[in-house]
């Protein structure tokens, strides 16, 4: 077999969403699931930077085996003008304990979880098409009134 190209990791951002509080939608039969509206925030890279519009969501499902499934649809405006469509997946897995302090909106040490996601973007903007095929993966933290994001190209 032929040896594969080890992938490498490039920053494109670092993230700050601002968010409402958690609404409840309760229990369903994939697990409890709740609803947060992205207020706003800001992003800041080597190659673009810009604000976090008002406007987008973040559904989370707590499993039954209590890891929280998040995904995320938010657009991004650059400094110039731009607009790109941001869908986020991931995980956020944690004891029972970090949980329970996450959910009471405490500021935990994110060293303490493992919240990880994988944004994929959507974009028309001719200076940032490039933006369209790239394989991204992040690290995020979760803040009492948002969360923090960083951003990594997989080259």
């Amino acid at each position: 077999m032929t040896s594969l190209p080890k992938p490498s990791f490039r920053l494109l951002y670092d993230c700050v969403l601002q968010a409402k509080p958690a609404q409840l939608i309760g229990e369903t039969p994939s697990g409890l699931r709740r609803m947060i509206e992205i207020t706003g925030g800001w992003f800041d890279g080597p190659n673009m930077s810009g604000e976090v519009l008002p406007g987008g969501t973040d559904s989370q499902l707590i499993r039954p085996d209590g890891v929280v499934s998040v995904e995320s649809r938010y657009t991004l405006r650059t400094g110039d003008g731009a607009l790109i469509f941001v869908y986020n997946r991931g995980v956020r897995v944690a004891d029972a304990e970090v949980s329970a302090l996450l959910d009471n909106g405490q500021d935990v040490d994110p060293s303490r979880y493992r919240f990880r996601t994988t944004p994929t973007f959507e974009t028309g903007a001719p200076d940032y098409l490039w933006l369209n095929s790239v394989v991204a993966v992040a690290s995020a933290a979760r803040r009492p009134r948002g969360a923090e994001i960083a951003v990594f190209e997989v080259l």
